[in-house]
């Protein structure tokens, strides 16, 4: 029996908390050696933006500011990877293993903080060993833990995740952490201080009770949120009705709108989100689709069917190009979908950056880089056609690693440097 199996199995305390504590001292050791030394970032187009949102950046940083608060769960991660996903009964060998932390939240915070800001969390966990992992490693990342909730009983969420070599596919078996966290569990006064100097509140929409709580009080101090609605969850209308900025896994808008297709959906959720900027949905290795809403009066040029402007999108996007690029129509179109209604806005396709099979190792947490991306982008007031490559660069770096963390980059990693400077 391999270390990742008797962590698994052996109920010994003191057994998990030594292997997990040392899992990340290592993992400090590998972080502090990438993240040092960070320079300054050129973002935007002209030479006085440029300026303007470098200096933003670094103002942030000296006055140790925060531009994102996120809040949802956090897990830690135990990893095995098989040559082949098992069939029942039978009893197999791991190839790797990882102990790693985990959870959409503190994934995208985790990205969000290796690419130069400093988030914050919102989130509970139990005094054990998997909490222990998490919290380190995280504070580790820079994000800071100080609005969490210990309990001194229960268990932190953890997650086992079998990875198929050979269809490159993972399987996630989750335990809920216990006890859930509560509203009562953070007072209002530790709640407007969390959401001090915010420019961006980000919600994963688990811990629902909290979560919308802190959604309405970030919405009344009109600080934009993001929703990540991978499915239907408790408590995600209602977030969503808050929303600036949504970003969907694959079969969510088609579950939550019944709409025929992925475009005339997110139409659907536009209409349906007044307060929402824009939608984006994920597609894995087909890149990604972005509805961004439009200003009203579109010039008189008639309607012109969604589905019909996406196939138009597709025929121009360069087949044999393996990095990612963005696609948009035109700003402010008319655009329709028989039986959802019309809006004005624009539609973006966004690729994927192209990955061999055998660069390819683990997809746990690419939605969540994906994201991490996209509130950097936000933060740094990137355009689309600049945020959807970088999103997809980030995700595709994170996919070439074992667990949703070990890829992640850093703000210096060469592969950034034509999306960021």
């Amino acid at each position: 029996m391999n270390i990742f199996h008797k962590i698994v199995h052996n109920n010994s305390f003191d057994i998990k908390r030594q292997y997990l504590l040392t899992c990340c001292c290592k993992r400090r050791e590998f972080i502090s050696e990438g993240t040092s030394s960070l320079p300054s970032l050129s973002l935007s187009l002209s030479v006085p933006e440029t300026a303007q949102r470098e200096r933003q950046i670094k103002e942030w940083a000296e006055m140790g500011g925060t531009s994102i608060v996120g809040c949802g769960g956090i897990s830690v991660d135990y990893l095995a990877t098989v040559t082949a996903f098992p069939r029942p009964d039978d009893k197999i060998r791991s190839t790797s293993s990882k102990v790693q932390g985990g959870g959409n939240v503190g994934n995208a915070l985790t990205g969000v903080a290796r690419l130069g800001l400093k988030p914050r969390l919102i989130s509970k966990i139990a005094n054990d060993a998997q909490g222990t992992i998490a919290l380190s490693e995280l504070e580790n990342d820079g994000v800071d833990t100080s609005y969490m909730v210990v309990s001194p009983e229960g268990n932190s969420p953890f997650t086992y995740i079998i990875v198929d070599s050979q269809t490159k596919t993972r399987t996630c078996i989750h335990t809920p952490g216990y006890p859930e966290m509560r509203p009562s569990d953070l007072p209002q006064s530790k709640l407007l201080s969390a959401l001090n100097e915010a420019r961006l509140v980000y919600f994963d929409c688990r811990l629902h009770e909290t979560a919308l709580v802190v959604a309405q009080e970030a919405a009344r101090m009109n600080i934009p949120i993001l929703i990540d609605a991978e499915r239907r969850r408790e408590g995600l209308d209602d977030l969503l009705k808050l929303a600036s900025y949504v970003v969907c896994s694959e079969k969510f808008p088609q579950e939550w709108t019944a709409a025929p297709s992925i475009p005339s959906a997110l139409m659907s959720m536009l209409l349906k989100l007044p307060s929402a900027k824009f939608v984006i949905v994920t597609l894995g290795e087909r890149g990604c689709i972005m509805l961004e809403r439009g200003t009203e009066g579109a010039p008189d040029s008639g309607e012109m069917d969604v589905d019909s402007l996406l196939a138009s999108l597709k025929e121009k996007a360069e087949a044999d190009n393996p990095m990612p690029t963005c696609i948009s129509s035109e700003r402010s179109m008319r655009l329709r979908s028989d039986g959802v209604g019309s809006i004005c806005g624009r539609l973006i396709l966004g690729t994927a950056e192209k990955i061999t099979p055998a660069e390819l190792v683990d997809s746990t947490g690419a939605g969540d880089a994906f994201i991490a991306a996209v509130l950097y982008s936000l933060c740094a007031e990137m355009p689309p056609e600049k945020m959807l490559p970088l999103a997809a660069r980030v995700a595709a770096a994170g996919c070439r690693a074992l667990g949703a963390r070990t890829g992640l980059p850093v703000r210096t990693d060469p592969r950034l440097a034509q999306f960021l400077l």
